[in-house]
């Protein structure tokens, strides 16, 4: 029997990764190209619908199939496959749907639950310099979809935030040592990234009455730190990323649908990450001569505000249950300490000028036109 050969594509029907193959045709159907090899009798073989010139073969006992686009190659496929046009069965399509069902299944139920569990493992087992290295990249990218706000570092007031920090984290066993930095924008927000990173949003320091209630919020970041939930987090989305990959191919617009995945799934900390930050912080700045009431204050006058700007993206937008949390805050922090607060009245005043005034356009000149590309 005169073998045949051409170009094609093969799917194995768990995933849409299209396999560029060989394939050859004697009294079997081989297929070879890359990784891919296989063998399939001509008893097997079933033709699929598919838009000329193309020829979609399907492979009865599985979800795998191959498609090719050679006239002279199918009409010779024809006679030599018996059944390739039967209809009366459909064992190899029931089969790759329910095969197509099951992957779905099987992927969303790990990204649900395992992919969680096994980064509660990962994360502390991650070493401080690997985690440095991916600090820098995290940082970059949450940085580029803030729009690139400026850094605030007017050097008193950096003095402040330092001091703040050293008396927030003395005696403190933390993964690493924190990185506070301050960017100029215009929503309420505190970040938490992988190696000890923080970063505070200036509009935080604006909706914030005195240091207590800055630091209330930096604590509560520190918590997460020290419970190395960023790193938690990015261990979830990337394994969760790479699940999705797996089923949707190195298709256009997957990445899209990673993202959305990733979204869905990671939305903020759990309720009990949450509550440990907040016991963290309560902690933490009563240690340090301030009222840990102060964070209920401020979580609650950011859920206010929100309230006016429902497409803001804040603080709060990932930790829900403000009313709960402010409850149990209060309820951990006891009565007001007797004091000034964690810092003077002088000192919080410097430190809410970090970010120096916007430069305004000279009198009498539009500003530059900016360059459509």
């Amino acid at each position: 029997m005169e073998a045949r050969s051409t170009a094609g594509t093969f799917f194995d029907g768990l995933s849409a990764r299209p396999h560029p193959v060989t394939l050859r045709l004697t009294h079997r159907l081989e297929i070879v190209g890359g990784d891919v090899r296989r063998d399939w009798s001509l008893l097997d073989l079933r033709r699929s619908e598919a838009a000329p010139p193309l020829t979609r073969i399907l492979h009865a006992p599985g979800p795998e199939s191959v498609e090719f686009a050679d006239a002279d190659f199918a009409e010779v496929l024809d006679t030599r496959c018996p059944d390739l046009g039967r209809t009366e069965r459909q064992g190899g399509l029931t089969r790759l749907v329910l095969w197509s069902i099951a992957a779905g299944i099987s992927v969303l139920l790990t990204a649900i639950y395992g992919v969680p569990a096994a980064s509660g493992v990962i994360a502390p087992l991650v070493p401080q310099s690997v985690e440095a290295r991916l600090a820098k990249g995290v940082d970059g990218q949450i940085v580029g979809l803030l729009g690139n706000p400026p850094r605030c570092e007017v050097p008193e007031a950096r003095a402040v935030l330092d001091r703040l920090t050293a008396r927030l984290t003395e005696g403190m066993a933390l993964p690493a040592i924190p990185q506070v930095s301050v960017r100029r924008h215009a929503i309420a927000n505190a970040l938490a990234l992988p190696g000890g990173r923080v970063i505070l949003l200036s509009d935080i320091l604006d909706k914030a009455k005195n240091g207590d209630e800055l630091a209330g919020i930096l604590a509560h970041e520190f918590g997460h730190v020290a419970a190395r939930d960023p790193m938690r987090a990015v261990i979830t989305a990337g394994g969760t990323s790479f699940l999705l990959s797996l089923v949707l191919g190195d298709l256009t617009g997957s990445t899209v649908l990673v993202a959305v995945g990733q979204a869905a799934i990671s939305a903020g900390y759990s309720r009990e990450a949450e509550r440990a930050a907040d016991a963290f912080a309560v902690a933490a700045v009563g240690r340090a001569g301030g009222d840990g009431r102060a964070l209920a204050a401020i979580l609650e006058r950011i859920t206010d505000s929100d309230d006016e700007k429902p497409g803001a993206t804040s603080f709060l937008r990932s930790h829900p249950f403000t009313a709960e949390r402010a409850a149990r805050i209060r309820a951990l922090a006891g009565e007001m300490p007797a004091g000034p607060g964690i810092l003077s009245e002088a000192e919080w005043q410097v430190l809410k000028k970090i970010c120096p005034p916007k430069p305004k356009p000279a009198e009498g000149k539009a500003p530059a036109p900016v360059e459509k590309l």
